[in-house]
């Protein structure tokens, strides 16, 4: 899916996915979600090479994603599930018991385009520089795509990954960092205070990009671009996207309330009123 009329309207089917599926289950991380909705959506309706059927663990041949923030996993799903990994009916069954769409991402279940369990915050970035050593060991030309939160870079574990990344020249590898600002109990610089970002990651030796607009499509594909121009240099490449929590529903932007919290139902028609669109192809 290249054309960009038809981007724009994934983006909006897939933020109604994200209200519906939380609303439905009165549970989930909607916040996080709608904010990264752009980013979903450029990857995999434009940027990546990858192969929804027959979906391979081992993803020889094509670029590989992990979400190391997984509690936003709704995005992901619908994404997934519009680009053909699933059917979007599926969507319907979120967080519900014996269900392959959990509340955290996880491969126990089957559920195609999941290839590792997340959600253990900082965890993420470890197993992409796995994979992307593992391709560059197996002559595999291919990149592999990782995204976490800024408010997941608390743990340490991440500085680890990144520390080794740069030591290893893990130069097939492009991370990005959700930079929205805000965390589950509050403002990231009032829970645990981040400090210069770019200059902390570029002292850790990685090619750093930042990304002004995460919520523009044009902007996110464009960059994400740029990110591919960068790697095969010897660094690992970081975009450092900021982007609006909430992103698209006036109510929830800007604002770390949202990050775990489902709609009432007047808020729920409130939200799906502001999303409206003429081709739906609601679940």
């Amino acid at each position: 899916m290249s054309d960009f009329s038809q981007l724009k309207a994934l983006a909006t089917q897939v933020r109604r996915d994200i209200i519906r599926m939380v609303f439905n289950c009165q549970s989930g991380h909607p916040g996080g979600s709608l904010g990264c909705t752009e980013f979903f959506v450029a990857l995999y309706g434009n940027v990546m090479k990858h192969k929804p059927k027959p979906f391979k663990m081992e993803g020889k041949g094509q670029d590989l994603f992990f979400l190391s923030n997984g509690h936003i996993s709704p995005v992901w799903y619908s994404v997934l599930a519009r680009t053909g990994y699933f059917d979007p009916k599926e969507l319907a069954t979120f967080r519900k018991i014996n269900s392959r769409v959990q509340g955290h991402p996880a491969t126990h279940e089957g559920l195609p385009g999941i290839r590792i369990a997340s959600g253990s915050l900082g965890q993420g970035m470890s197993v992409a520089i796995g994979a992307a050593l593992a391709k560059r060991l197996d002559g595999d030309k291919r990149w592999v795509f990782a995204l976490t939160g800024d408010g997941e870079l608390d743990e340490g574990q991440c500085w680890e990954a990144i520390m080794s990344a740069a030591h290893l020249q893990v130069d097939n590898l492009i991370v990005t960092v959700d930079w929205n600002g805000q965390q589950i109990d509050g403002p990231t610089k009032e829970v645990m205070d981040l400090g210069n970002l770019p200059a902390k990651w570029k002292a850790f030796g990685w090619d750093v990009l930042i990304l002004e607009n995460g919520n523009d499509l044009d902007a996110v594909i464009a960059m994400l671009r740029k990110a591919k121009r960068r790697t095969g240099k010897g660094k690992p490449v970081v975009i450092l996207m900021k982007t609006h929590m909430g992103y698209g529903i006036d109510f929830m932007q800007g604002t770390h309330k949202w990050h775990g919290k489902a709609p009432n139902q007047e808020q729920y028609d409130l939200a799906m009123a502001q999303l409206n669109m003429e081709n739906l192809a609601d679940f």
